[in-house]
């Protein structure tokens, strides 16, 4: 499998430029600037599970519609952070097109657990996330990581977007119910997984051994890599074994977040 190395010399990104230019304020005074768009969650699901996770701190601003407003409930209704506007103002504060059924969020991110804490006892399914950035497909996989049983995932500090957003809002409150750790090095992540015992299975369309063959019920991190390389050369030699998900109609591949599903099925029927 054609792959890229993983680096060890990451930085982190550079701030993101600033536009000084003045612009006309708008209703309710509020602008949206690049800053501002970040750690937005919108739609019913998705925030009412931020807001009744625990693991999350307090929300800065829940703005809502008169309508959803009613439907809060009275613990939260109360809070100062809470905003009635009208639905095509929460809609400005938004990225373009985001469809928010009336409520939108804006909350840090829960904190992320650490490889240890996360795989500490080893048991179950973890989800290991190599390069895949589009938010709608992590957000999807998240959704079937939940309900498949699976302990937490695993992603990069680069190379994959914020738990917020069009993630959050295709995931439909499953990036609050799926603890999850942030790393570096995917690599080295593993090692340390091995230690603690746990086996790493790679998907791969081109393996030998179909999922079924490869999945034995021990504690398993499902190495998921991106549609166009797959996982990635490094990552794969610290896999235990690579598998392929078996398709008896011949078609060549999956979309990654429909071949997460199905690894996630298949792994689930095989836990001890």
């Amino acid at each position: 499998m054609s792959s890229h190395s993983e680096r060890n010399d990451r930085r982190k990104p550079s701030a993101p430029g600033r536009d000084i230019r003045h612009k006309p304020m708008k209703k309710h005074g509020f602008q949206k600037s690049g800053e501002d768009a970040k750690d937005w969650i919108w739609g019913t699901h998705a925030v009412e599970a931020a807001l009744s996770n625990p693991a999350r701190p307090t929300p800065r601003r829940l703005l809502v519609t008169a309508d959803r407003a009613k439907r809060l409930a009275p613990e939260v209704a109360r809070q100062g952070f809470v905003q009635v506007m009208e639905g095509a103002d929460i809609g400005r504060q938004l990225p373009a097109g985001a469809v928010h059924q009336g409520i939108a969020l804006k909350i840090d991110p829960p904190e992320a657990l650490s490889v240890y804490d996360l795989g500490t006892p080893a048991q179950g399914l973890l989800v290991m996330f190599d390069q895949i950035t589009d938010p709608q497909n992590i957000g999807a996989i998240f959704r079937s990581a939940v309900a498949f049983g699976a302990r937490g995932a695993i992603l990069q500090d680069r190379h994959a977007p914020e738990l917020s957003g069009v993630l959050a809002k295709t995931a439909v409150g499953a990036v609050d119910k799926l603890p999850y750790a942030r790393v570096v090095n995917l690599s080295r992540a593993l090692e340390e997984l091995t230690d603690l015992g746990w086996r790493a299975v790679g998907l791969a369309g081109d393996a030998e051994q179909t999922l079924d063959q490869v999945l034995d019920g021990r504690p398993t991190v499902l190495v998921l890599g991106s549609e166009g390389d797959g996982v990635r050369r490094l990552v794969a030699e610290h896999c235990d074994v690579m598998g392929k998900i078996a398709m008896p109609g011949g078609f060549e591949s999956l979309n990654v977040s429909a071949a997460a599903a199905v690894a996630l099925y298949e792994a689930s029927k095989v836990r001890p």
